[in-house]
């Protein structure tokens, strides 16, 4: 009857049972350091939730010798601080500004299973302290979101073979291989039909190059978001003096997020973990039968396909590196699918399903 107050008509009331103390809470400079982690990572439209926070945390040098709360503690200071302004990204609070297609059907490539689809990008020109200049290779599987980083200090056809190969050694060959319309890619404006180095490598390892419109950099935004995530992982924080300690730290980046970063688009797995579900499936793993890449000059193919991407605009050309077709009307304005056939030496362009060119395109030599 401690509570008994004749004076208080209150005293009857119910009280909280919630104790006055709780010696496993976190820390209110801990519960900070999550609440400006969550506010940096909206900022910049990342992933944002408890897993990207607690991956974040344990990049922060002054927080790896600490021990992290785990990922329901990270969970519930997020739900207690639900109302703060700047904690909710910009999709969620606000529905309108949601990007919305314009109507106009883009043929992407299939990438529904692991090795499916991979897309490459170059970071650089880059330098080192000293003014040691590099470009880094960065390959992105599309379904399991596994990457790979080869730094190359040139761009030249033999350089640029070598970074693939290397790579397809450590993430395996793609049935297609994703790229921008970069020279070092497709060969030389001068020679359109000359099929350049990369493209017979790829036909040769049966693999079927397919090549973004020009212009348009976020159909690879898969890989350019991995090279923004790159630049400041690795790039920014670290302080690389020579290629040898840039080889050693690129490919602990590479397994750094292979293993620990987690995606939203794959329901907050890691990429060693997509791609473990995904193998138990699917027999999906092409490795290159010699851990040598094949010497140049390489013949050119005799079978293979490679794809091209383009929208066609009102002057009706279809670009072809640099070469022009005129399309018919139908596909002014319309993204179209232009496929080279080596074995038959046939253009063929597709709006969507419909096929409404075919043309001779001789390959040259």
């Amino acid at each position: 009857m401690a509570r008994y107050d004749p004076s208080d008509e209150s005293w009857v009331l119910d009280q909280s049972r919630r104790p006055k103390r709780c010696p496993q809470r976190v820390k209110g400079e801990q519960e900070a350091e999550i609440i400006v982690m969550r506010r940096k990572l909206v900022s910049e439209h990342r992933f944002c939730g408890p897993q990207a926070i607690l991956w974040e945390l344990q990049e922060a040098e002054d927080l790896r010798s600490a021990a992290l709360p785990s990922l329901r503690t990270v969970e519930r200071i997020l739900h207690r601080h639900r109302d703060d302004e700047g904690l909710s990204p910009r999709r969620e609070a606000n529905a309108k500004s949601r990007y919305r297609p314009r109507g106009k059907c883009y043929p992407a490539p299939a990438s529904g299973r692991a090795n499916l689809l991979h897309q490459s990008d170059f970071v650089g020109p880059c330098y080192l302290t000293g003014g040691t200049r590099f470009y880094s290779l960065h390959v992105v599987d599309v379904a399991t979101r596994r990457a790979a980083v080869e730094p190359i200090e040139g761009r030249d056809d033999e350089t640029v073979l070598e970074a693939f190969w290397r790579i397809w050694c450590r993430l395996g060959k793609p049935r297609c291989l994703q790229l921008d319309n970069e020279m070092t890619f497709f060969g030389s404006f001068r020679y359109p039909r000359a099929t350049g180095q990369l493209i017979r490598l790829c036909l040769m390892e049966h693999i079927e190059p397919v090549f973004i419109p020009m212009r348009e950099p976020w159909r690879n935004g898969i890989v350019e978001k991995f090279n923004d995530y790159y630049q400041d992982k690795l790039l920014g924080p670290v302080t690389i003096k020579n290629v040898r300690h840039l080889r050693e730290a690129s490919l602990g980046f590479e397994h750094r997020h292979n293993a620990q970063f987690r995606y939203a688009y794959l329901q907050g797995k890691t990429p060693n973990e997509a791609f473990a579900l995904e193998h138990g499936r699917h027999a999906c793993l092409r490795l290159p039968e010699t851990p040598e890449v094949p010497g140049l000059p390489l013949p050119r193919a005799k079978t293979g396909r490679y794809r091209l991407i383009r929208f066609i605009r009102s002057d009706r050309k279809l670009d072809i590196f640099g070469e022009a077709f005129l399309m018919p009307k139908k596909a002014v304005y319309e993204y179209v699918t232009a496929t080279v056939d080596v074995k038959e030496q046939l253009l063929s362009v597709k709006l969507e399903e419909e096929l409404i060119a075919t043309i001779d395109y001789k390959v040259q030599h």
